[in-house]
């Protein structure tokens, strides 16, 4: 899809497929913040594909109906950084959609706060006029399914064929299946495939994938093109053990059901900067097109599951800031190619969102199966130093030891953030590598040391502390009797559970532990005077 659009710096009219458009920046440089007003709007527009839209360029933090009396409907977005705001606002405005010319503006700060609370509705869009369902004209609206864009490679050669005349073939899929679809042509220049993102309904996603398949079939009987042109599926790494099931039943299942034959390329080929895998799926079109439709299933399942598990325990982690941690990929939840929330090499991922400016280093002794031990290491140690890399935090496999030869210690040191990450990798990693059933929640146990005079609190009267603990987290928390406290007077805490149960078990005994040590504190005696800050 082209078209011409004058740079942000020089507003005034510019001509577009025969239509005269405004492209005007109203607001001064210095007053563009993080938040823009979008205009055009197609009527009809669905609101799954405005999500996806949006959230390609960025983490978008609220999204409001603006009360019109046009036809077209009006949404102003507030984004989580100026340049995310920047992005969008290059990439949109002028695009088309539908046949409409979306027009986007900056607020200034002074504006946005002169427009007064948002008319309601779903993340504040408020009804306009009579609703029309599933379109931005529709005040509250019923819970969306969770959308996940559908990306698939497509060979190079075949992407003018789809993309056509003045952009007319792709702008005819996008309009048949109301979806937007993003041909990343800049990317892997000079490769022999380029990537699609498709945002739509899986309906949508489906029908859209089918005809670019069709395309692509004709165009390769037209220019002579004999080899099998497969569909190829990218997908997400932490979904994708999920996908192939315990012994590959999964993906067999899926492929006698459709009549098709899925590969799906080595761990080897990943980083973490890129952690999507390709599912190739060779067979008929039609058949290639129903087993699209079973592997984006279980891709949605999958991602579903993971966010509903996220949703309801990380509200119990006080400020803990789960977009800073980079379990799914910015832009397309859990699909994305980039990992833009991967902190830069020597940064430690924002570790002050628990609300402590320089948080302890914590030590967890995380208990995984021995046969597991090959796959956390990695070929030549790359994924557990690039696991230590990402997190912040310190990563070592203990020697074999212990009554239990079935059980290898992983020492894991970081502050809480880093080990969040780290532990959260590696419960998904085992999960990946088929070491738990496909309907089997990875349990671990972890064990932190507490001080022996704390173990009580810990405990509590009675043992209610630590039954409270249990109810609270739903991990199962064991403070051995009899324990002889090591050379630092330290004993062990036992922690055993879901990922999540066994996060909010360690935090929240952390908490207690924290205030021990402040009631610890020698406090100052009545003849001494606090020493005063100096005036400047």
């Amino acid at each position: 899809m082209s078209c011409s659009v004058p740079p942000p710096s020089s507003p005034g009219k510019v001509e577009l497929h025969g239509k005269l458009l405004e492209v005007e920046h109203s607001v001064p440089k210095r007053q563009r913040n993080c938040k823009l007003q979008i205009r055009n709007i197609p009527p009809h527009m669905q609101w799954e594909v405005l999500d996806g839209m949006l959230a390609q360029y960025g983490s978008v933090e609220n999204c409001e109906q603006v009360n019109t009396d046009t036809e077209t409907a009006v949404v102003n977005v507030r984004y989580a950084a100026k340049d995310q705001a920047r992005l969008a606002m290059e990439k949109l405005n002028g695009s088309m959609m539908e046949n409409y010319a979306l027009k986007v503006s900056y607020i200034p700060d002074e504006m946005a706060a002169a427009e007064g609370p948002p008319a309601g509705g779903r993340r504040g869009f408020g009804a306009r006029g009579p609703p029309r369902a599933g379109s931005p004209g529709l005040g509250a609206r019923p819970k969306d399914p969770i959308i996940i864009p559908l990306r698939i490679m497509v060979p190079t050669q075949f992407v003018g064929a789809i993309i056509g005349k003045e952009g007319n073939t792709i702008r005819n899929i996008t309009k048949q299946t109301h979806s937007k679809i993003d041909i990343h042509r800049k990317e892997n220049a000079g490769a022999a495939e380029k990537p699609i993102t498709i945002h739509s309904t899986p309906e949508g996603c489906s029908s859209a994938c089918t005809t670019i398949m069709e395309i692509m079939q004709k165009e390769a009987a037209e220019t002579k093109f004999t080899e099998e042109i497969p569909l190829k599926i990218l997908a997400h790494n932490n979904f994708v053990g999920r996908l192939i099931g315990k012994e590959g039943r999964n993906l067999k299942k899926i492929e006698q059901d459709t009549g098709t034959k899925i590969t799906i390329s080595s761990l080897q080929d990943l980083t973490l900067y890129n952690p999507e895998r390709t599912i190739t799926v060779t067979g008929p079109i039609e058949n290639c097109a129903r087993a699209e439709e079973e592997v984006m299933k279980k891709i949605r399942e999958s991602y579903e599951s993971d966010m509903a598990a996220m949703n309801l325990q990380s509200n119990l982690i006080p400020g803990l800031n789960l977009n800073a941690l980079g379990l799914f990929p910015s832009g397309a939840p859990g699909m994305g190619p980039s990992m833009s929330s991967v902190p830069p090499p020597g940064a430690h991922g924002g570790c002050s969102s628990f609300g402590q400016g320089h948080p302890e280093s914590e030590t967890v002794h995380l208990f995984i199966p021995a046969l597991a031990v090959g796959a956390i290491i990695g070929k030549q140690g790359q994924h557990i130093k690039q696991l230590s890399h990402f997190a912040g935090a310190s990563i070592k496999i203990a020697p074999a030891e212990g009554a239990d030869p079935k059980l290898r210690k992983v020492i894991i040191s970081g502050p809480p953030e880093a080990q969040f990450k780290a532990q959260c990798r590696l419960f998904g990693k085992l999960k990946e590598e088929n070491f738990f059933g496909p309907k089997e929640e990875v349990k671990l146990e972890a064990h932190i040391k507490v001080p022996s005079f704390a173990a009580g609190r810990v405990i509590g009267k009675g043992g209610k502390t630590v039954n409270e603990l249990q109810n609270l987290t739903c991990a199962e928390v064991v403070v051995p009797r009899d324990q002889t406290p090591d050379e630092n007077d330290q004993v062990i805490v036992k922690i055993s559970g879901h990922f999540f149960a066994c996060q909010l078990a360690q935090r929240k005994i952390q908490e207690i532990l924290a205030q021990v040590r402040r009631q610890q504190q020698p406090k100052p005696s009545s003849g001494t005077q606090t020493p005063q800050p100096r005036r400047k």
